[in-house]
C-alpha cells in the first residue's frame, strides 16, 4: 500500500528549513506531495504577501528530490484539500504543535484516518527572519548611483 504524504507551506524564500521538512517528509511516505500556498491564501491566512511569486515557488519546490509533486494550495480548509488529494499522512512543522489551529487540525484528521506529523521547527532559519532581515535591509534606502555623494565614494 503506498503512502501518500502532503506537506503545505508557503515556501517563499525557501531555505534550510522547508528542505528539512521535505526530506524529513519522504522518509516518513512513498509519494510526497507539496502544497504550495498560492499568493492569495497567504495573503488571506496570514496577512503577507509572497516575496517570490506562486510560479516560481512551483517550480522550485517542484525541483526537490524529495518532492514527488507538487501543487498550489488554493483552498484553505485542509479538508477540502484532503478531498481532493486523498493523503495518509500531513506533515507541518511543530510550530503548530499544542496551538488551537493545530488541535483542530489533529481532530479533524483523525476522523478521516490521516495522521499528522510533526517536524521540528527551524529556530535559525526561518522565513519570517528572512522577512525581517529584508525589511530592515530595505528600511535604508539605496542612493541613486548618479547621486554626488555616491560618485565621490567610489
Amino acid at each position: 500500500m503506498t503512502r501518500i504524504g502532503y506537506a503545505a507551506g508557503a515556501y517563499d524564500l525557501f531555505h534550510v528549513g522547508h528542505l528539512n521538512l521535505l526530506k524529513h517528509a519522504k522518509d516518513r511516505c512513498d509519494y510526497l506531495i507539496a502544497g504550495v500556498v498560492s499568493d492569495e491564501m497567504l495573503e488571506l491566512n496570514k496577512g503577507i504577501s509572497p516575496v517570490v511569486p506562486l510560479a516560481e515557488r512551483l517550480e522550485i519546490v517542484n525541483h526537490i528530490d524529495y518532492v514527488d509533486e507538487a501543487r498550489a494550495e488554493v483552498l484553505s480548509d485542509k479538508l477540502d484539500t484532503w478531498r481532493e488529494v486523498q493523503f495518509d499522512i500531513f506533515f507541518k512543522g511543530d510550530d503548530w504543535r499544542g496551538t488551537e489551529k493545530g488541535h483542530r487540525l489533529e481532530t479533524e484528521f483523525a476522523k478521516v484516518g490521516v495522521e499528522v506529523v510533526y517536524f521540528p521547527y527551524t529556530m535559525h532559519t526561518s522565513s519570517t527572519r528572512l522577512r525581517l532581515a529584508l525589511d530592515a535591509l530595505s528600511g535604508t534606502p539605496l542612493e541613486d548611483p548618479h547621486s554626488e555623494p555616491l560618485r565621490r565614494a567610489r
